[in-house]
């Protein structure tokens, strides 16, 4: 017989520039955690990287005395850089991703003429989960979820908890807030039909079950928010309440997708994200370059 879940503390940091948010996942203080979606800072007209957003994180996991199994990605995001490999080398713990990551660097290797030497088999990650695995944070109990859509690879981390009312699924890029709607399937290998999918497999789960934004860009009068329920989703989601049918879905989707504007950071994040948040190998000079593809997104 399995033993009760274990509930699990949640700490949230927002990071207002790229409208996302970075979670460590925990039991208790001393305990192991997860942290989830880190950003390392990047300013665009300078080409310059810093790492106030994650030493913010790092301060927090060091105060509460934490040992860090896991650096998770929810999908190669295209909107911000991760900061997992400084993470890693700060706190320790292991970065991981879903195995479809392969499917986004096949996309991507020959859009950036990536050199010769970089790897098409996800190997650049400490690990790869299968869709559905089971694994631990300490005694957390957690599944792995493949949640296909934005991009072929977007996962979801459900964690268990004793009842309804304390489980937890960071959902990455599928739902937003209710007011906010769904993610974007645009991207080389994004699919609505897959997207819509894949929430109704989150919104299938107990009203009272606790979901975790990775993005918030809340309209006019609104402060950023990142947590919300099933029940909320269901009844107040703008593009994909009950009663939404798939065709309607990916009607709406792929209409208002033709309307949006590229990521400000697209280029550089996805370069970097598809190397687990490596940066490219420096060249002959010693000094390590991104590529513009011209005419290609």
């Amino acid at each position: 017989m399995r033993r009760p879940a274990v509930p699990a503390n949640v700490e949230a940091f927002f990071d207002p520039v790229t409208a996302t948010v970075t979670y460590v996942v925990y039991e208790t203080s001393g305990s192991r955690c997860a942290i989830i979606d880190s950003v390392l800072d990047y300013d665009p007209k300078a080409g310059r990287t810093s790492t106030t957003s994650a030493d913010r994180v790092i301060a927090f996991v060091r105060a509460q005395r934490l040992t860090v199994d896991w650096l998770l990605e929810t999908h190669a995001h295209a909107d911000h850089l991760s900061a997992a490999p400084y993470l890693r080398q700060q706190l320790g713990g292991r970065i991981a991703i879903g195995e479809q990551i392969r499917t986004v660097q096949r996309t991507f290797r020959p859009i950036f003429n990536l050199e010769p030497e970089f790897r098409l088999d996800g190997s650049q990650f400490d690990y790869l989960f299968a869709p559905d695995e089971i694994f631990q944070i300490g005694n957390l109990r957690a599944q792995a979820w493949h949640v296909p859509g934005h991009t072929p690879a977007d996962m979801a981390y459900r964690i268990e908890g004793d009842d309804e009312h304390s489980e937890i699924v960071f959902v990455g890029d599928t739902l937003f807030m209710p007011d906010v709607g769904t993610a974007r399937c645009d991207f080389p290998g994004g699919d609505a039909h897959h997207l819509y999918q894949s929430i109704q497999r989150l919104l299938g789960l107990p009203p009272d079950t606790r979901l975790m934004m990775c993005h918030d860009y809340p309209p006019p009068g609104r402060e950023p928010a990142w947590e919300t329920t099933v029940a909320a989703q269901r009844a107040r989601n703008i593009h994909v309440h009950d009663g939404i049918s798939e065709a309607d879905f990916v009607a709406m989707r792929e209409q208002r997708d033709a309307t949006l504007a590229m990521p400000t950071l697209i280029l550089p994040a996805i370069q970097i994200n598809i190397r687990a948040g490596d940066l490219p190998p420096p060249e002959a000079n010693g000094t390590r370059y991104l590529k513009i593809p011209l005419d290609r997104l």
